[in-house]
């Protein structure tokens, strides 16, 4: 059973820090049960084990924290919901990779219930949405842009760390760096695409189609 839990207000990143590792630790002997946090945290900056320091572009901007999460720099703030992962990965077929795939078909299908079309690129860890209404890139390619960030880390085959999808966060302190070292695409959230979802809409989906996944394997 995945015990659900939801914090109000803006959670601090090193005491969630603090809380996945506990909790993951605890899972990880047979303490706990698992668990999802859907979190929201101030403004800051978040830097996984392949960040690069030239993808921090206004450093002073907000706080920048380091983090053993995979992946480069990500932005979390206001208005985009975090959920935080604690989840056996051991009992899940012990496969890094899939678990990840898993994670982002959970997106795809959550997006799916606002009527959005959300997809995944190779070399593009995250989820996409295509924007046929901009401009085509240089290369005549359609614009895309990233409306959800994965990365995870693993302790003793217990996830932690997790998604990111922005519902209406002020897209301009993604500015700060170049989000997921990926400088050709551009950031949006639902609320950019035309969705006036609040984060309580945003919440049941999670929880709906994280469940039906669930019931599916079953």
């Amino acid at each position: 059973m995945v015990n659900w839990i939801t914090t109000d207000g803006l959670t601090d990143y090193e005491a969630a820090v603090a809380f996945m590792e506990d909790r993951a630790a605890a899972i990880a002997e047979g303490r706990a049960e698992e668990c999802i946090w859907l979190v929201e945290h101030p403004p800051l900056y978040t830097a996984g084990t392949s960040a690069r320091p030239a993808d921090l572009v206004d450093p002073d901007r907000f706080p920048v924290h380091t983090t053993k999460r995979g992946g480069q720099y990500t932005y979390h703030g206001p208005g985009q919901r975090v959920a935080y992962v604690m989840l056996d990965v051991g009992r899940r077929g012990r496969d890094v990779r899939c678990f990840v795939r898993d994670l982002e078909r959970w997106v795809i299908a959550t997006l799916d219930t606002f009527n959005i079309k959300g997809e995944v690129r190779p070399g593009r860890v995250g989820v996409w949405v295509e924007r046929p209404e901009k401009p085509p890139r240089p290369d005549g390619t359609p614009r895309e842009d990233k409306i959800a960030a994965i990365g995870i880390r693993l302790r003793k085959w217990v996830s932690f760390h997790g998604i990111s999808l922005n519902v209406d966060p002020d897209l301009k302190h993604f500015s700060g760096i170049v989000p997921c070292g990926i400088s050709d695409h551009g950031v949006t959230s639902l609320v950019d695409l035309g969705l006036p979802v609040t984060m309580a809409d945003l919440d049941v989906a999670l929880r709906q189609t994280f469940e039906a996944s669930v019931r599916a394997r079953e």
